[in-house]
């Protein structure tokens, strides 16, 4: 059972990296703006962790964009400090096609994986700032983080600061 779970996160990472691939050849031919992100923020995952990572976001028009990032969660379930390394996709929408405030929002989903854990995830997005996100995590058998385990429901609020605003 526990090789069927490594195989699934082996694929589901093939997916993902396939997908950056496939955006940077989009990219070359459909000129694609990418911009890359750094974020903090709070994830309850069975346990209250923070977290900080970088995304890049891929962005042909606004009304779809693509997000990939990395991070890690850093908390202390049952007590003891523990740091989780976690990949994360997610895929922005807003078909809206006025410059109004009805604009600002974007539906999320997405999907977030790390040697844990594995969650589906949707929400909504804040002018691509301020994410509010809810899933739910299926644990990797006999993974568990200082003999807690992490499936369930999951919560998660974060700030993302675009770094193309610094660039000259």
């Amino acid at each position: 059972m526990k090789n069927i779970f490594i195989n699934k996160t082996k694929t589901i990472l093939l997916v993902l990296v396939s997908a950056l691939l496939g955006l940077f050849y989009t990219k070359a031919q459909n000129k694609i703006a990418i911009h890359p992100m750094i974020f903090v923020g709070y994830n309850y995952q069975n346990a209250n962790f923070g977290e900080v990572g970088g995304r890049l976001l891929f962005l042909k028009k606004d009304n779809i964009m693509y997000r990939l990032g990395a991070s890690a969660m850093l908390g202390s379930p049952n007590g003891k400090f523990a740091v989780i390394p976690k990949l994360q996709g997610d895929v922005l929408f807003n078909f809206q096609e006025d410059k109004t405030l009805n604009h600002s929002y974007y539906g999320l989903i997405g999907v977030e994986t790390t040697n844990k854990y594995f969650a589906p995830k949707v929400g909504l997005s804040f002018f691509g700032i301020l994410d509010f996100t809810v899933g739910y995590a299926f644990q990797i058998p006999n993974q568990t983080v200082n003999d807690k385990s992490l499936k369930g429901v999951n919560i998660g609020v974060n700030l993302n600061v675009p770094l193309s605003v610094y660039q000259k």
